[in-house]
């Protein structure tokens, strides 16, 4: 983990409701901050929502997070090896076509040229 986002986490878990040392940062009020929230309802409550106020209409899940961290390291010219371990797959096959999407130049001009015709 980086310094940052230590730093964010730890701002963040000193404002909560629940900022002892031994609560979690991401604390279940129903557990008082002893356990964190289930994964679901983290997605239902806080994501989803967050995506629905976006205007993200694509259905996102715990995968999406994972594909989109794959293809950032990819776009990033981090080693194949390097994102195979720092997601825990049992080959690199696994994360290349699974999880990984490129990222190329043409396509982002692509998306940019497409985003000025429609004013945005």
């Amino acid at each position: 983990m980086t310094e940052t986002v230590w730093s964010v986490l730890s701002k963040w878990h000193s404002v909560t409701e629940y900022s002892r040392p031994e609560d979690w940062v991401f604390a279940s009020p129903r557990a008082e901050g002893k356990l964190p929230y289930w994964p679901h309802t983290l997605l239902g409550r806080q994501i989803r929502p967050a995506a629905d106020r976006a205007g993200i209409e694509k259905q996102i899940g715990w995968h999406t997070f994972r594909r989109t961290f794959a293809t950032l390291l990819e776009s990033a010219g981090v080693g194949l090896k390097v994102t195979q371990e720092l997601m825990r797959h049992s080959t690199p096959t696994m994360t290349l076509s699974k999880y990984a999407q490129a990222v190329t130049p043409a396509k982002r001009e692509a998306q940019t040229l497409l985003a000025a015709q429609l004013g945005v």
